[in-house]
């Protein structure tokens, strides 16, 4: 009986093993492509490069924690790339012009009220989504796809697709410090990394230690059960493509503070990367299961395997292939984890 027994337990710690590895896929993946890069492309451990990089790397952890909440309420937001440009159009049209109101008249605004007016559009941008989704039971894809769309057309609007350049602001108006948002630095480090540190914070507290990041998770492991619980499905919903919003306003801020201009294109694409940290840190695309911290250590691997080929002198076209193996590795890696929590949970029920 003992004989027996035996391999079946060596059987069932292998698969044990084997799971822990790839729960912890995204670490893993993180120091095979940073070592990688460290030897393979000249300058990449420069602390110059290490700045610059983790810059663009806080841009596709902001839109990838705000698409985590999404996908784990069982949606998605194509949009987010969108409202980078057109957040960043309506930065731009602010410092410039400010709102003019007839007869010589207009209304300026300091750099405060200008971050508050912008992400409050990106706020009002993720509330359509949500309206669209939960009120007239769009698909999210759909919605947030007409979205992308709309909002890209409005940043092209704005300026007849030219771009806002010399965004320095006006010191007559407190909007001079507007640079420092992308060109800052507090105590060594970028302001836009301070800024994603208190999102990730802010987020993953939600996430774990409120019952709205509960609920999150129950609408997008099971709707129906969560809605006989008393959960408030529409408004859960409408959360997340709010902070979704939020989170793409945000990036759009950093850019045009970074380049000291707007351009109605930027973003595009950016949803992609997005959804790309966000599976590649463990989220799942059927809703249910996500963790910020994973999502965090996702971007990181976009970021650093984007970096890097851009510093090999690798095709964009090529970039582009890499990118979409990499989500659907992420994706067939993420299936067969599910698959191994299925076989031990009935390992242990057996052995029970």
């Amino acid at each position: 009986m003992s004989d027996i027994a035996t391999p079946a337990r060596s059987v069932a710690q292998s698969t044990r093993a084997l799971l822990i590895l790839l729960k912890a896929r995204t670490f893993i993946a993180l120091i095979l492509v940073f070592a990688f890069f460290a030897f393979a492309a000249p300058n990449f451990m420069s602390a110059a490069n290490l700045v610059i990089m983790s810059k663009h790397v806080a841009l596709n952890a902001f839109l990838a924690i705000g698409m985590t909440f999404v996908i784990i309420s069982g949606g998605i937001d194509l949009s987010v790339g969108s409202i980078v440009g057109l957040c960043g159009m309506v930065a731009g049209w602010l410092i410039l012009h400010g709102i003019d109101l007839g007869l010589g008249w207009s209304i300026q605004f300091n750099t405060v009220e200008i971050c508050l007016i912008v992400m409050a559009v990106g706020v009002a941008i993720g509330a359509v989504n949500g309206f669209l989704v939960t009120r007239l039971n769009v698909a999210p894809f759909i919605a947030t796809l007409g979205t992308l769309y709309v909002c890209r057309g409005a940043a092209m609007l704005f300026s007849d697709g030219r771009t806002f350049p010399n965004l320095g602001g006006n010191p007559d108006y407190g909007s001079d410090s507007f640079r420092l948002i992308g060109a800052g630095d507090v105590l060594g480090l970028p302001v836009s990394i301070w800024m994603l540190i208190a999102v990730a914070l802010i987020a993953a507290y939600i996430a774990r230690r409120t019952p709205l990041g509960r609920y999150i998770y129950a609408v997008g492991g099971n709707e129906r059960a969560a809605a006989l619980s008393g959960v408030r499905v529409g408004w859960i919903k409408m959360f997340v493509y709010m902070f979704s919003g939020l989170c793409a306003a945000l990036v759009g801020l950093i850019i045009s503070s970074q380049l000291v201009a707007a351009h109605p294109a930027t973003g595009q694409s950016f949803e992609l990367n997005a959804i790309a940290a966000a599976v590649l840190g463990g989220t799942s695309m059927s809703g249910g299961r996500g963790r910020i911290g994973g999502t965090i250590v996702g971007a990181f691997v976009i970021g650093v395997l984007s970096d890097g080929l851009v510093m090999m002198g690798v095709s964009s076209f090529w970039q582009t292939v890499i990118k979409g193996l990499v989500i659907i590795a992420a994706v067939v890696v993420d299936q067969a984890q599910q698959k191994l929590q299925a076989r031990v949970a009935l390992q242990a029920e057996a052995g029970a």
